[in-house]
């Protein structure tokens, strides 16, 4: 079954989904780009706060594509005990040589998930690099959020062939990128292993504060559910 992520950017709005209910509480500064990072001891904290209750995961930031710049960040953040780190792979850069520096992190046990941009048409060939590099994880998300959703820049046939690739080599399969209530039902038909959403739950500004209804309306519809009330 499909699962939700929610994307939050403090310890409250952690809380908040955590008690609505949703599968996946994913750590995020969202004005800081597309895949701003939270200080690193805000994360240690959240995550410390949370227990294992849900399982947490982080990005690093809108990092220059770097291998030892990439490979650093992962560190520090996986040090934080999250679930799962997520690094973004940006145009340009050495991604080969990015993802060769992480199968190191990888190799420790570290739980990494890969962010491609739709916007970018990225080539998909880089599933099956990422899946011998030992992540556990490929998510495709959109870079520029003025662009619209990710169904708007992304056609039908490539999103389905994103999420056959993904699952089978054995990867988590996440979909992302300024999602709305009309694009659930179509990616649910694609059955990746969870949807992800930052802006739906915030009213439309993916800077504003979630909105427990907007969050528990999302859940519901993911879930197929209807009418369930707020805990």
């Amino acid at each position: 079954m499909t699962g939700m992520l929610a994307s939050v950017a403090d310890l409250a709005e952690a809380r908040q989904v955590r008690e609505i209910g949703v599968d996946i509480i994913d750590l995020k500064n969202p004005a800081e780009g597309a895949l701003g990072a939270l200080p690193v001891a805000d994360v240690g904290r959240i995550v410390s706060q949370l227990g294992r209750s849900r399982p947490v995961s982080a990005t690093v930031g809108d990092l220059p594509m770097e291998a030892d710049v990439v490979l650093s960040a992962a560190e520090v953040m996986a040090a934080t005990g999250v679930d799962y780190v997520k690094i973004g792979f940006f145009p340009g850069g050495d991604w080969a040589g990015i993802i060769r520096s992480l199968s190191s992190l990888a190799r420790r046990n570290a739980r990494l998930i890969a962010v491609l941009f739709g916007d970018d048409s990225p080539e998909l060939h880089w599933v099956g690099e990422l899946t011998t590099a030992g992540f556990v994880g490929a998510m495709l998300d959109t870079r520029d959020k003025k662009n619209g959703s990710l169904r708007q820049v992304c056609s039908n046939d490539y999103l389905r062939t994103f999420v056959a690739g993904t699952r089978s080599h054995g990867l988590l399969c996440g979909l992302a990128g300024s999602l709305r209530i009309p694009d659930i039902a179509p990616l649910l038909a694609l059955n990746p292993d969870y949807l992800g959403f930052r802006g739906a739950l915030c009213g439309g500004d993916r800077t504003d504060s979630l909105d427990p209804d907007a969050v528990l309306t999302i859940l519901n519809l993911v879930r197929g559910e209807r009418g369930k009330a707020l805990p």
